[in-house]
């Protein structure tokens, strides 16, 4: 048996990722699933400060996010998708990282991002994120369970990453086993 490196390949996504990043968050739960037509506009509108990952011409990840109107300082991450198949070898940092080192994103100096209580894949996440970059973690209510989902949904926590520095990463392929 060989062992070799097979290689993943990110890049922005466009719009004939779209329907693999409904395929992808499907798989990923708990992740709320948004129509098809919202994962094109994540794919297209918000192409910048998206990504997608691909093993084999495969989609194995995708993060969507974008810089927020109301404070340009932050890079809002709204989905983090890791399909099973690329789980544990460190993609969702590096797909943040990759993110954070293009020049639409050069003023960021923080991360934002909203998780239930109960969601520990996107906790250990971030907070190992927080600690990779050398920096705070805090977190506030965003959306309540009772006053904004009227009991439907838990509450949505705020998490707040920052500030750093710049985040080099560079653009070639990461290889993974």
């Amino acid at each position: 048996m060989h062992n070799f490196q097979i290689e993943i390949e990110l890049r922005a996504p466009k719009a004939s990722d779209g329907y693999d990043v409904s395929e992808l968050i499907a798989q990923c739960p708990p992740l709320d699933t948004n129509s098809k037509y919202c994962n094109l506009l994540q794919c297209t509108h918000f192409s910048s400060t998206s990504v997608a990952a691909f093993k084999r011409g495969e989609l194995v990840g995708f993060i969507s996010g974008y810089i927020n109107p109301e404070n340009p300082k932050s890079l809002f991450i709204w989905q983090v998708a890791v399909g099973e198949q690329a789980r544990g070898l460190g993609l969702a940092t590096r797909m943040l990282k990759h993110i954070l080192a293009r020049p639409y994103c050069k003023g960021v100096s923080y991360i934002e991002t909203s998780i239930t209580k109960s969601n520990e894949g996107s906790w250990a996440l971030f907070e190992g994120v927080a600690r990779k970059f050398d920096t705070e973690l805090n977190t506030s209510i965003l959306f309540d369970k009772e006053q904004h989902f009227q009991g439907q949904h838990d509450t949505e926590s705020l998490v707040r990453i920052g500030p750093f520095s710049k985040i080099k990463q560079s653009a070639r392929p990461i290889a993974v086993a």
